[in-house]
């Protein structure tokens, strides 16, 4: 008897672990299919998405109605944000910025600790053009005084272009702007005893002995005065000119050619114009714009003059425009010694970008500088070639806007305040300014229109130059420069004693 209870008991177990082991397996099984139907699914909709056409780019035009024609914005007249047509864009990484991104973070290392405040801006309105406020996604300038020429305008524009391809991304700020030539927050001043924080100014460029914060310039949106072309055309414009004649067939000496009025370090250059008594290697020409205007710029194309072996680069008031244009021609800048800086040159070193020429003996530096080009054609050449590469890589409209974007958001993180609408300030847009406008300035505003939202991410900001790295970038260039002062010194030794 107790065997046979034994038995049913050992049948029932058998019976229940049996049944236990197909249930749950049966519950694995569907949720198996389920998962591979939801993996396949995936698969499926992912291969019919990348099977489908590329989805053509939303554009977003003007809106130039009759009501914007006197210098009004629309209700609605751009997105305020922007979903990615592109979602492949976002799931890859964006590429890192150039290393003159870097800069940033000293530019704004003044106001580190402190911070920006409001009271701050105020003291800094008697040195500037106009003040822009950003609230949530839309400008609004108020305009102290009239630049020079069209810079604050196309400044202006530069910015407006700037929200237009992140529309949503770029943080609420508040900015001062400065569109003279000479720098204004001088280093010196704010470093005395009890002297107050210094103000935050944007502009064109800095030196060693300001705070002002290099901001791209406005010949970058197009010069109209002096029919100079939006840089994404112009930049093209110089790269098709390079192909025309090789550095090896081109004019064998130095040139220049601008204003020469404006500075005495360009009315120095006129001496070493070349002539009957002095071979300089040099042909120096006057422009007289006055004259250009009259007949339709007819002589100063800025492509057509990538004909030479080597271009001269010498500062006007301060910094000057014309540096990109000669870095971008292959040729052999020869950089007179410089005393400013603008956003980008500090990423430029001697030697790999330019050849250095000294500002207190220039005749004589450009000479050498031609004879040893000269006679070391490869390595001119390259020397030409790394600073057009540059130039067309790193300095592409891309990494411009990038710049002004990472740039304004560190700023924004150092406000102390919410930035507000001032009382005086009008709301700007696209439409306000390029509607109403005329001419070549329309012209340049269309030609330089971002028309189309970014699909990508802004490029990735490196992070901060460290002291040592400072010390050996400084280190790199005085080097590269006593090199060059060595080797024309015994030029010079060599000739004399011919």
């Amino acid at each position: 008897m107790a065997s046979k209870t034994n038995t049913s008991s050992v049948r029932f177990s058998l019976t229940i672990s049996i049944f236990l082991f197909l249930f749950i397996g049966a519950i694995f099984y569907t949720r198996f299919l389920r998962s591979s139907f939801d993996i396949n699914s995936i698969l499926t909709d992912t291969t019919v998405a990348n099977s489908k056409q590329p989805q053509k780019k939303l554009e977003i035009q003007l809106n130039c109605t009759l009501g914007n024609l006197t210098k009004t914005c629309p209700a609605s007249y751009y997105p305020s944000k922007f979903t990615h047509q592109n979602r492949s864009s976002l799931s890859t990484l964006p590429p890192t910025c150039p290393d003159y991104f870097r800069w940033i973070y000293d530019d704004l290392r003044p106001w580190g600790k402190t911070g920006i405040t409001e009271e701050m801006l105020i003291r800094a309105t008697s040195n500037a053009e106009f003040r822009l406020v950003i609230v949530n996604g839309r400008a609004y300038v108020e305009t102290y005084r009239k630049s020079f020429q069209s810079r604050d305008t196309f400044t202006l524009w530069g910015i407006l272009q700037m929200l237009r391809r992140y529309p949503g991304k770029v943080p609420n700020l508040d900015i001062i702007f400065n569109c003279g030539d000479p720098t204004v927050v001088q280093t010196e001043f704010y470093q005395r005893p009890k002297a107050p924080a210094p103000p935050p100014v944007f502009h064109y460029c800095s030196n060693d002995s300001s705070l002002d914060i290099a901001f791209p310039d406005w010949s970058f949106w197009g010069w109209t005065e002096i029919n100079i072309r939006p840089w994404e055309t112009m930049s093209k414009k110089l790269k098709k000119a390079n192909e025309k004649k090789k550095w090896t067939d081109r004019e064998r000496y130095a040139y220049w050619k601008g204003n020469l009025y404006v500075a005495l370090s360009r009315k120095d250059l006129r001496k070493c114009n070349a002539s009957e008594k002095q071979d300089t290697g040099a042909r120096i020409y006057g422009q007289d714009w006055s004259q250009e205007l009259k007949h339709g710029f007819k002589h100063s194309d800025l492509a057509s003059q990538c004909i030479h072996r080597y271009k001269i680069y010498v500062e006007g008031q301060t910094w000057s425009v014309s540096e990109k244009y000669i870095l971008a021609c292959d040729s052999v800048t020869l950089l007179i010694k410089p005393q400013y800086y603008d956003f980008y040159s500090r990423g430029l070193m001697p030697m790999k970008h330019y050849w250095p020429i000294k500002d207190n003996d220039k005749c004589r530096s450009i000479k050498h500088a031609v004879d040893w080009g000269n006679t070391h054609e490869q390595e001119a050449q390259a020397i030409g070639r790394t600073a057009n590469d540059f130039i067309q890589e790193q300095l592409k409209m891309d990494y411009v806007y990038d710049y002004m974007f990472h740039l304004l958001n560190e700023y924004s993180k150092l406000l102390k305040y919410k930035p507000t609408i001032p009382e005086n300030a009008i709301e700007l847009c696209s439409e306000a300014m390029a509607c109403p406008a005329e001419g070549i300035t329309k012209k340049f505003m269309l030609e330089s229109m971002v028309e189309v939202p970014s699909d990508a991410i802004p490029c990735s900001m490196p992070p901060p130059f460290s002291p040592a790295e400072v010390h050996s970038i400084l280190d790199t260039k005085e080097n590269s420069i006593k090199q060059v002062d060595s080797w024309e010194q015994k030029y010079w030794k060599n000739k004399n004693e011919l």
